[in-house]
């Protein structure tokens, strides 16, 4: 069993989490991971100036309702006066955690000296932490999410511990590794005996893991060979809230459950009732719903068919109808059965989400 992950002093029971998913972890994500036993969500990763900007993207950014607490708000961006401010906004507007984003490896973000680019500046990136540290001013925890370098070069990693280290020392709470390089991207396998060797070099200063968690399984099997204090879910939770509960299961010793096929569509009603208050109306929620929806398909014991059916929906119309076609009952006669290793699948990629 997990013992409870703490930041600072902000205590999570199942420290199994829903990582910074861009584009999927809004609101109505997090809201139906929670439910489904996520103990601590983060948000999608935002750029700093979206979150000074005045607008709607703005109101929605940092719009916090009581029930989606402890959320993290992870930031990314290149100017440490203008991420120091950011932050400060997201704490003020009721973000448990600020998360800084020293890991995205797509491309226009590199480009741009964002995100995963920032392993190659260590001076920068430690300027980054110092500017939100100093802004929170104590009144939240400050976490960092990284890569295990830019690239596979000894000077690659000798960076990366730079900015671990002087990160830690300057007082940020805990960090999110994710072992494959920023070259590397998805591609290959996440290396984890790297998450093995920071852990040992850290001591009790929490580490979460991060890459290849697809299944209950793997998060116990990080645990078990790398001794990291917590894991932080990406592609393995989307369209697949239940991970969480089949976690919270395996770590209580009792056997991870596949959803039936109710209680599939009881987690896409809740999230479609979530979503269209949300993103304002049915129209403008169905693009970011239908996203979901699909993702779901992907775990359907009929995945190809699913898809091709769920593809096809084109307006709201369409959600209820489809959605009660796909996941019939008559795919598990209302059973349940016991979840196993080979039930595992590697999601499609997805940018910014490990």
């Amino acid at each position: 069993m997990f013992p409870p992950l703490r930041f600072g002093k902000l205590e999570i029971a199942m420290p199994a989490v829903q990582a910074a998913l861009s584009g999927y972890s809004d609101l109505p994500m997090r809201t139906v991971a929670r439910e489904h036993g996520a103990g601590y969500a983060l948000n999608e990763v935002v750029l700093d100036a979206l979150v000074l900007q005045k607008g709607k993207l703005q109101r929605r950014i940092l719009a916090v309702p009581e029930h989606d607490h402890p959320v993290g708000g992870q930031l990314m961006g290149s100017e440490p006066d203008t991420f120091g401010r950011a932050a400060r906004e997201m704490v003020r507007a009721g973000y448990d955690v600020v998360d800084i984003n020293f890991g995205c490896p797509v491309n226009k973000v590199l480009g741009r000296h964002r995100g995963g680019w920032l392993l190659q500046d260590p001076e920068i990136a430690l300027a980054m932490v110092d500017a939100v540290l100093q802004a929170v001013a104590g009144d939240a925890p400050v976490t960092v999410k990284m890569r295990r370098g830019s690239d596979d070069s000894p000077a690659a990693e000798a960076r990366f511990w730079t900015i671990l280290e002087g990160a830690i020392t300057r007082g940020i709470t805990a960090a999110t590794v994710h072992p494959r390089t920023v070259a590397q991207k998805y591609q290959g396998p996440s290396r984890w005996p790297f998450l093995a060797k920071v852990k040992a070099h850290v001591g009790s200063f929490p580490i979460l893991g991060s890459g290849d968690l697809f299944s209950p399984f793997d998060v116990l099997a990080m645990r078990a060979q790398t001794g990291v204090d917590g894991v932080t879910i990406a592609r393995g939770c989307i369209g697949n809230p239940f991970v969480f509960a089949q976690t919270a299961a395996l770590l209580a010793g009792r056997p991870a459950l596949r959803p039936t096929m109710l209680q599939v569509r009881a987690a896409l009603a809740r999230h479609w009732q979530l979503a269209v208050p949300f993103y304002g109306d049915e129209r403008r929620a169905l693009p970011h719903a239908r996203m979901h929806v699909i993702k779901y398909g992907q775990y359907h014991p009929e995945p190809v068919w699913a898809r091709e059916r769920l593809v096809t929906m084109r307006g709201p119309e369409h959600w209820q109808g489809l959605v009660d076609e796909v996941f019939d009952d008559r795919f598990d006669a209302g059973r349940t059965r016991e979840l196993s290793p080979s039930d595992a699948i590697v999601p499609a990629l997805q940018s910014c989400s490990e």
